[in-house]
């Protein structure tokens, strides 16, 4: 088989014979087979070397050099995409100066140093000691060039020079699994899987990689069906690795999962919780949900669907383990919410008729859909593509068709009731002539407006309603109800502000100087409130006072 895994790389790597590495070991005399050969059977000495040696630290820097990326490749929108999330997550406008980038930098660089260590001691260990060295190099060369597994689409991301992320976990499976066939073809033995028979002829390996491991995603999901399943709990400040290895190389997309500096970081800010299914041995480690804390509350939740969503034979699980911490609330409207998706979307499936309460829910017409993944829950697209939406949202809001926008152009157009989803409005300077639709689905995004002059706001926003640069509330009429996050963060003076009276993510006044003239909505929770720690104190003391000359009352 050696001969046939040698004719097998050059086959693929057409120009594999002609590099510099592989002509340092040939001699003249050697065909292209013989040249690679030679070059496989020194990476096997070196590698070999190393290991008995104890020297693998030095052959794993070899690697880190060539594969790792460099610190000038990592990209600005990183650093943007971080300082984002950031803010969703509530933890104010985190802005990265050099400080912070070069401590993110380090953490990168030493996650993709320590996935690299992953693959490297898998190949050089007794457990593949059984792989001849060309699928070993096969297959390594191959990683090297895979993002991130879409499982949507069932394949891999393309990798760059200026990917951050962690190089792929090992599927011992798939690798096994690649190898065998690759055996079969090899010595001409039926393959009954056609559609791979077809790629290993090929060769191309982030086709035959992403098809097995589709393959296998789908025969795992058919096994972990079952809601059946055991939560592990992992103590804040215990040993990263146990939790590391428990859930790596199981498919998740969990960051914990990618690097076990990130694990690292997640014990120490709060104890960790990680619901198990049952394996095909009947063992509970197949992770399906992971519940980290920050502190005493609740960070976030995360699945195994797209996006890190939870699958809906799981929302029973998270809903029971809930009731365990203080700040379920927020959680168990997520959960319901979930549910509620779950049920419309069975009917979409089964194609049976959507009422207008379904549909109410379905384009949020009274609240934003919570989810516990990173972006919207692909259900509702899938749901939406099938459907008019200018007429379902003509029936639920009983309007005309025309009054209903589905786009920028038709929003500003004047007479819109509602506009369908997030409007960008991020570039205007000036409200002078601007007519907003009554209802705003979605985000309404102003922030480029300074000024508040001749600025009429929708009643409604769904998502968020973001006035970065408004530094004045002067002629400043909001909404009644925004559903996300409200920013105004550079507003100085609260002097004239009234706020909706449903604010439903974080309220921004990061530039406020005073607490003067500052109320906020009923049942407002102040931890919600993104200001300097003297503005909060102010109310707190506010509030204080008012209870005390409630209860004397």
């Amino acid at each position: 088989m050696e001969n046939s895994g040698i004719e097998f790389l050059n086959k693929i790597y057409k120009d594999l014979h002609l590099k510099e590495e592989v002509m340092h070991t040939a001699k003249p005399s050697d065909d292209k087979n013989k040249k690679v050969e030679r070059y496989i059977d020194r990476i096997e000495n070196v590698t070999k070397k190393a290991v008995d040696k104890n020297k693998l630290s030095l052959l794993k820097k070899y690697y880190y050099d060539k594969y790792v990326i460099k610190k000038e490749n990592v990209p600005d929108s990183y650093f943007r995409l971080e300082e984002r999330i950031a803010l969703e997550r509530g933890y104010g406008h985190i802005k990265y100066n050099e400080q912070l980038k070069n401590q993110a930098i380090e953490t990168i660089i030493k996650e993709q140093e320590d996935s690299i260590d992953r693959w490297l001691e898998y190949f050089t260990s007794e457990e593949t000691s059984y792989y001849p060295t060309w699928f070993k190099y096969y297959t390594f060369q191959g990683m090297l060039k895979l993002g991130e597994y879409d499982k949507e689409k069932g394949e891999y991301t393309k990798r760059t020079s200026s990917t951050t992320k962690p190089f792929i976990e090992i599927n011992r499976e798939a690798v096994a699994m690649l190898y065998s066939e690759l055996i079969k073809l090899f010595k001409k033995e039926e393959i009954l899987d056609k559609e791979l028979e077809k790629l290993l002829n090929n060769g191309s390996f982030t086709k035959i990689y992403s098809y097995i491991t589709k393959k296998l995603d789908e025969i795992n999901k058919e096994k972990s069906n079952s809601e059946e399943g055991v939560w592990k709990k992992y103590n804040q400040g215990s040993d990263p690795e146990i939790l590391f290895n428990d859930v790596h190389g199981k498919g998740t997309g969990w960051c914990t999962a990618g690097g076990i500096e990130t694990a690292r970081t997640h014990i120490n800010g709060g104890d960790f919780y990680v619901y198990y299914t049952k394996d095909k041995e009947g063992k509970f480690t197949i992770p399906r949900i992971a519940i980290r804390m920050e502190g005493n509350r609740i960070g976030e939740i995360r699945g195994v669907a797209k996006e890190q969503n939870i699958e809906s034979n799981m929302e029973k699980a998270v809903k029971e383990k809930l009731n365990e911490f203080s700040d379920k609330e927020k959680y168990l409207k997520k959960v319901k919410d979930m549910e509620m998706l779950t049920y419309v979307y069975t009917k979409f499936e089964n194609k049976v008729e959507l009422t207008k309460q379904d549909l109410r829910f379905l384009y949020e017409i009274d609240n934003k859909i919570m989810e516990f993944g990173y972006q919207t829950d692909p259900r509702i697209q899938e749901i939406t593509d099938t459907r008019n939406i200018r007429e379902d949202l003509a029936s639920v809001l009983n309007c005309k068709e025309e009054e209903i926008s589905l786009t920028k152009e038709e929003a500003l157009s004047g007479n819109i009731k509602y506009h369908y989803g997030k409007l960008d409005l991020w570039d205007l300077r000036s409200a002078e002539g601007l007519n907003l639709p009554e209802y705003v689905g979605g985000d309404l995004d102003l922030s480029g407006l300074t000024s508040a002059e001749g600025l009429n706001l929708p009643e409604y926003v769904g998502g968020d309603l973001d006035l970065w640069n408004l530094r004045s509330a002067k002629g400043l009429n909001l909404p009644e109800y925004v559903g996300g996050n409200l920013r105004l963060h550079n507003l100085t003076s609260a002097e004239g502000l009234n706020l909706p009276s449903h604010i439903g993510g974080y309220l921004y006044l990061d530039s406020l100087t005073s607490a003067r003239g500052l109320e906020l909505p009923n049942n407002f929770n102040i931890n919600k409130l993104k200001c300097s720690d003297e503005i909060k104190m102010q109310l707190i003391k506010r509030m204080k006072n008012k209870q005390k000359i409630k209860s004397l009352k």
